[in-house]
Order: C-alpha cells, then sequence, then structure tokens
C-alpha cells in the first residue's frame, strides 16, 4: 500500500504505459481512414485554439494524460496546464490551453476529455472520501475493481483525490480471501503458507468475517487484517481483538457514511470499490475561440 501524495509530489503513471494506453485509445476513435468529419469540412491549414473548463466541481486528474493524446496525435498541438492534477476546481475554471492545426485537435479532442473527465470523476469520488475520513488516523485505500487495461491510469486519479493505493495487482501483495480459506485450510494455515511462500518484503494481508477468524488472524501474525461488512460496532470489537498486532483495513459496500463511522471505530485503512467501477465523470469540455492564420 502505498501512500497518497500531494498535487506536487504526485508520481505519475509510467511513461510507457500511458502511450501504450492513449494510442489504444487513438486507434479505438480514429480508425484507419481517421477523422473523416474534419477531412472534409475543415481546411489543411486551419488552426484551432481553445481552453478546457470543468463544467462543474471537482478534483482534477488526467491532465498530462490529456496532453499526451494531443501530442500523439500531432506533436504540433501545443498543450499548456493551467492548473495542476489534484487541484480542485470551481466550475468554469479553465484547466488548460490547447492550440494546433484543427484537424488534429479535433481528432484528439473526445480521447483527451474522455480520459480527463474519467479520471477526474475517480479523484473527485476520492476526494470526497478522503474528506469523510479526515481528522482520523484512517486511509482511503482503492482495490482491483478497476476497468480493465486502465488500472495504473484510475490508481493514478485515486492518488491525486487524496486516497492511497491497495496492491497493483496480484503479483505484489497476499491478500487471502475467503476462497483461499475455502481451499488453504482455514486463516492460520494460510497465513503461515504465504509466509514460506513470499519473502519478509510481501506484505501478506488475510480476510476475516467473523470475530473468532479475527483473532485466529492476529495469532497468526499477518501484517493487514480485512474486516470484511462488518457494521461500525464489531469493527470496534475487531480493532480491540486485533490490539495493535496487524494494520486493520475495514471493506465491503463502503459508501461514505460507512467509511465515516468504520474511521471512528478505528481501523487503519477504508478500501472502497467505487471509487474506480462507480465514480461519474467530472464534465470538462473544450471551447474552441476564433483564431487567424495557419498551423
Amino acid at each position: 500500500m502505498s501512500s497518497a501524495a500531494g498535487a506536487g509530489g504526485l508520481a505519475a503513471p509510467n511513461g510507457a504505459v500511458v502511450d501504450a494506453i492513449v494510442r489504444a485509445a487513438l486507434e479505438e476513435d480514429l480508425g484507419a481512414p481517421g477523422d473523416i468529419t474534419s477531412a472534409a469540412v475543415v481546411p489543411a491549414g486551419a488552426v484551432a485554439e481553445g481552453q478546457i473548463v470543468a463544467r462543474e466541481e471537482g478534483t482534477i486528474a488526467g491532465l498530462p494524460i490529456a496532453a499526451r493524446v494531443f501530442e500523439l496525435a500531432d506533436p504540433a498541438v501545443r498543450f499548456e496546464p493551467l492548473c495542476h492534477d489534484g487541484d480542485h476546481v470551481a466550475p468554469g475554471t479553465a484547466l488548460a490551453r490547447v492550440r494546433g492545426p484543427a484537424r488534429a485537435v479535433l481528432a484528439a479532442e473526445r480521447t483527451a476529455l474522455n480520459f480527463l473527465g474519467h479520471l477526474s470523476g475517480i479523484a473527485t469520488l476520492t476526494a470526497r472520501f478522503a474528506a469523510a475520513v479526515a481528522g482520523t488516523d484512517t486511509r482511503i485505500l482503492d482495490t482491483r475493481k478497476t476497468t480493465p487495461g486502465l488500472r495504473a491510469l484510475e490508481k493514478y486519479a485515486v492518488r491525486a483525490g487524496g486516497g492511497s493505493n491497495h496492491r497493483m495487482g496480484l503479483h505484489d501483495a497476499v491478500l487471502i480471501k475467503d476462497n483461499h480459506l475455502a481451499v488453504a485450510g482455514g486463516v492460520a494455515a494460510a497465513v503461515r503458507a504465504a509466509r514460506r511462500g513470499v519473502g519478509p518484503e510481501t506484505v501478506v494481508e488475510v480476510e476475516a468475517d467473523t470475530l473468532e477468524q479475527v483473532a485466529e488472524a492476529a495469532e497468526a501474525g499477518p501484517d493487514v487484517i480485512l474486516l470484511d461488512n462488518m457494521d461500525a460496532a464489531t469493527l470496534r470489537r475487531a480493532v480491540a481483538a486485533v490490539g495493535g498486532r496487524a494494520a486493520t483495513e475495514a471493506s465491503g459496500g463502503m459508501d461514505i457514511e460507512a467509511a465515516r463511522r468504520a474511521a471512528r471505530a478505528g481501523v487503519d485503512f477504508v478500501s472502497v470499490g467505487a471509487l474506480t467501477h462507480s465514480a461519474p465523470h467530472l464534465n470538462v469540455a473544450l471551447d474552441f475561440v476564433p483564431v487567424g492564420g495557419a498551423a
């Protein structure tokens, strides 16, 4: 689990990963012929200039991704960010300026806005959850319930919103869940097997659905105990039972009020699948302004 970073220290996704995602998105939209509408009605030498504007309040994420969309569409397009990922903005805020060959700007517009709106929506929802647990020591985590192929970008957006990342995938941390327990011989046996199977630097987490499992897990010595689908009173008892021997994470159908109650119960983490699977897009648009001359 990595800690969240503010806008100034926000670690960007791997550039090669970003390029692969952006190229695939442009290819999906443009196809082999390209933008046939712009080719038919926009003069070849026309220049377009405009601003990307937030139509509603929210937290921004994805400006570097949008910039890369325009750059890959045509290196002659200039993208000037006017704020930073992680910034909270009011309706009407200009987020970036764009200028370049009109056909290229139009070809990249929708793909860039799709990324920016989607990632800003995730950051906005994450910021609301983070605000709900403010004043406690609890951190908001994402999950692996991400859009296939977009995980690196979506988890970046969670960080932009003030959340933290859970594991990136099945490869970088152990999380023993109920289906693992069903075939592994119980909580203690599963934790012991995990400790034997991975190095000491790898986080080992185990799910507990009952207070009995919590007690067994705490004795087995994992790094984190996942308290699944417990109400606030049970969470409080579970945290007391663990007694600091492991970190605790609340999960299961978390909305903002449930996250607030879990934080007050004393858990270290609240994991929220909705951050990535249910965040509404932030409404952003590219507004052109009159411009003369050729690109």
